[in-house]
């Protein structure tokens, strides 16, 4: 009998012992950093429990052992504290630094860049191109409506999402630039404010010529002349807001565009694309000018003049450039 109590003792101290030991090696390989040599990206989908996470690690070969893994995940009770999303480990993380990782919800912030200018379309086509994000873009946004800049964004997010978000952000800033518009404008609303910030956005690319070229509108508009913009002809006919030709005669004479400014004495129906900061302040606290002209000068730039006369001269020395080229 006094034989049988020994065993059994030696067999509970062997088995503590053996369990100390498997903890112990357990803990290690816990904390211990993995010998991959480069960041990985794991993608936990929402809803995933431990069981199928600690598998995708172990498969994406970013932990060394699922069982290791889940097991310490449950002793530190954190099993339901894991986040979905998508997760950059760097090299070298032990089991314990992932779960910290997936905890903390530290999920890649990934950036997308609207150019000033785009239309709607052209917004479309790009925010479909991401493969990163959800919900197909089968309707446009309104022209104008959003606000061309870089934007935050995670794995998984609605398109639609994020257009609300340039939205509001548009909204937003054109409710603080209305309120701090010049006096005397011949602009009735912040509708109007837009669709001629977006002629001034696709006329020029040199950002110090925006005050200059939103002026000589206003000059016209006060005058009852017409804008005589191109890009408002190109929009009429393609929404896409591009040619890959230049205009006709025929085009700049056709009565039948509703954009076509050469043809109508207001400003277009809608917005032609979406303008940015700079050109919708430059509208709505223009450059004070008496020119009413501008035409390209063969630098990427403009040449202005107060005069039909001088503007033809300008014109004249366009068309030599532009022949000169070709």
């Amino acid at each position: 009998m006094h034989g049988i109590k020994k065993y059994i003792i030696l067999l509970i101290f062997g088995s503590a012992a053996f369990a100390a030991l498997f903890l112990y090696l357990g803990y290690k390989e816990f904390n211990q950093p993995n010998s991959t040599q480069k960041q990985s990206v794991i993608i936990i989908p929402t809803g995933q429990g431990l069981i199928r996470t600690s598998r995708l690690l172990y498969q994406q070969k970013i932990i060394t052992n699922k069982d290791v893994f889940k097991g310490g995940v449950m002793l530190m009770g954190q099993q339901r504290n894991l986040k979905a999303g998508e997760f950059l480990i760097p090299a070298g993380s032990s089991m314990q630094n992932i779960l910290d990782i997936l905890v903390k919800g530290e999920v890649i912030q990934h950036k997308l860049t609207i150019v000033e200018g785009w239309t709607s379309w052209q917004v479309a086509q790009y925010l479909n191109s991401l493969e990163n994000l959800t919900d197909k873009i089968e309707a446009l946004p309104i022209e104008g409506s959003i606000m061309p800049e870089s934007y935050l964004y995670t794995h998984g997010t609605s398109r639609y999402d994020i257009l609300m978000r340039m939205q509001q952000k548009q909204q937003d800033l054109l409710e603080i630039l209305w309120r701090g518009r010049a006096a005397n404008l011949p602009i009735q609303n912040i509708d109007q404010a837009v669709i001629l910030a977006s002629i001034v956005e696709r006329e020029t690319a040199v950002p110090e010529e925006r005050g200059h070229i939103a002026g000589v509108f206003i000059n016209r508009l006060n005058k009852n002349m017409r804008l005589q913009s191109d890009p408002t002809i190109i929009y009429g006919i393609d929404r896409k807001g591009f040619l890959d030709r230049g205009l006709k005669k025929s085009e700049i004479g056709d009565k039948e565009n509703p954009y076509n400014t050469y043809q109508i004495k207001s400003l277009p129906p809608t917005a032609i694309g979406h303008p940015g900061h700079a050109s919708i302040e430059a509208v709505l606290n223009p450059m004070a000018t008496e020119d009413i002209y501008f035409v390209a000068d063969g630098t990427g730039k403009h040449v202005f003049s107060k005069t039909l006369a001088q503007h033809n001269k300008n014109v004249t020395k366009w068309r030599k450039i532009e022949s000169n080229r070709k």
